[in-house]
């Protein structure tokens, strides 16, 4: 979740100089993008955030130990209970995928490994269905860190009041939280597709265009803290769990930190200047103490403008990154949920990175024909409703997303990989697999409702059946997960 930071607690002196500070980096960053010369060619990557389960099945706190037996590619989460673990960039051109797929497999089996040696075993999954409320309340959650003690303190601080969790769908989960500890339940891939400047705003529309369809497709957090509610029921904890803003704030309209957007853009810098003139900073940490660099080679290291632009938690992020000869820009998606497998992860990626394409190059593109507000709603829908849901499109109204990617999107994928140069055998095998999904209408939110409905058909929530069924659930979908047979062909059997 970023780059370490010193204290847990600020003074106003620091924030006021760090305000003044950030506003600067905004013009120079302004100044770099029209002066400076950027990495122009495309890259893949992805970040997989993982949870530690122990042999009941429940969350772990235990990340440490396990971070001790690894090394730089891994990282910690906010939750003891998690590890990220980080893929290099690549090239996806021929079989890029398929490097991608071998990339994370070997990483996978790296950091179950260290999790065995430590006592834990790995669930890679939107949320642990297992996790309670218990759990959460107690002081046990949080990785001990001062970035993360730092980031829970601003956000109370700036919030007021206790933590709110508010979801219904099947059913109804309420609680208050004294802490930011659901966030750390919402375990996210996130791809990276590296971009020249004047082609961001493209890259980024499209990305949002397509987020609900997305989030439908592969939802796989439908059971929170036990009970039945949104498929993808990170979208809503997250935002939830980690919003600043008192009810009067909602109520007149100031925007919450976890953040669909609000408009189509024309450039990348449209983003960086909304968080500035919309956020209040909330880890004003200085370039000094952190031991940032204020140039990097030839490249300005934009160091309050980064750490600023990481706590504002939109579902596609702009990154600048001053690493290297040339500075490069990307585009963070960060919607999709761990799992169920590595072939639906790169499946995923594959559909994402080749509709992108296809889209930005179109001549006439869906963003100029569908509503910002559009846009949003069919993330909310299928968020809600998965795989089942139904989203506008242009020239199609309303339609199932299930129909509008059989019939529409996949080819549309197809022709962006067909551009992006990768190999037609790969290309085919990963959006293979996204059709079997639509075709089966079965995703990892799906399965996990039905396996749960075969082995504690009836049960209520916070019972000791549904619990027990909920163990029984995980144990066999982790047990799926490695095999790693995509998750539109499992079955039901639950041992």
């Amino acid at each position: 979740m970023g780059d370490a930071v010193s204290s847990e607690s600020y003074t106003p002196r620091q924030r006021t100089t760090y305000r003044r500070r950030l506003e600067d980096e905004l013009e120079r960053f302004d100044r770099h993008l029209q002066d400076a010369d950027f990495v122009d060619h495309g890259t893949i990557g992805l970040e997989l955030e993982l949870n530690l389960v122990d042999g009941d099945m429940q969350p772990h706190p235990n990340n440490q130990a396990v971070l001790e037996i690894l090394g730089d590619e891994y990282q910690s989460e906010i939750g003891a209970y998690n590890v990220e673990m980080n893929h290099p960039p690549l090239g996806i051109e021929g079989d890029g995928l398929a490097r991608l797929a071998e990339g994370v497999e070997k990483r996978l089996a790296t950091v179950r490994d260290a999790a065995e040696q430590a006592g834990s075993q790995l669930a890679m999954i939107g949320t642990l269905p297992t996790m309670t409320s218990q759990f959460l309340d107690s002081d046990e959650w949080m990785t001990q860190e001062n970035r993360y003690a730092g980031l829970n303190n601003s956000i109370l601080e700036s919030r007021g009041e206790l933590v709110k969790i508010d979801l219904r769908r099947d059913e109804k989960y309420t609680h208050y939280f004294e802490t930011i500890a659901p966030e750390s339940t919402c375990t996210s891939m996130q791809l990276h597709l590296q971009v020249a400047p004047n082609r961001f705003a493209d890259a980024w529309n499209a990305s949002q265009a397509i987020a609900g369809v997305q989030v439908a497709l592969s939802a796989n957090s439908p059971l929170f803290m036990g009970h039945k509610v949104w498929h993808e029921s990170r979208i809503p904890v997250f935002k939830q769990a980690i919003d600043t803003r008192t009810k009067e704030l909602i109520n007149q309209g100031v925007r919450p930190r976890v953040w669909f957007g609000e408009r189509w853009i024309t450039s990348v810098f449209d983003l960086f200047e909304e968080n500035v003139r919309y956020f209040s900073p909330l880890l004003p940490e200085g370039r000094m103490a952190a031991g940032a660099p204020f140039m990097n080679g030839d490249n300005p290291g934009l160091h309050y403008l980064n750490l600023h632009n990481g706590t504002i938690w939109r579902w596609n992020r702009a990154i600048y990154d001053p690493a290297g000869e040339l500075s490069h820009i990307r585009v963070e998606n960060r919607l999709l949920p761990a799992g169920p497998t590595v072939k639906d992860l790169v499946a995923d990626a594959a559909f994402y990175y080749g509709l992108v394409k296809a889209l930005g190059n179109q001549t006439r593109p869906v963003w100029s024909r569908l509503s910002f507000e559009a846009a949003n709603d069919n993330f909310l829908a299928g968020a809600r409703d998965g795989i089942e849901a139904e989203v506008e499109w242009p020239t199609l109204g309303t339609v199932a997303v299930a129909e509008l990617v059989e019939k529409h999107l996949l080819e549309l994928a197809h022709e962006g990989l067909r551009t992006l140069n990768v190999d037609e055998a790969c290309a085919d095998e990963y959006l293979g697999v996204i059709e079997g999904r639509v075709r089966a209408r079965q995703n990892g939110a799906t399965w996990q409702l039905a396996a749960l409905e075969r082995v504690a058909g009836g049960s209520k929530a916070l019972t000791t059946e549904r619990a027990d069924g909920l163990a029984r659930v995980l144990r066999q979908y982790m047990k799926n997960s490695q095999a790693d047979a995509p998750v539109h062909t499992w079955t039901l059997e639950v041992e």
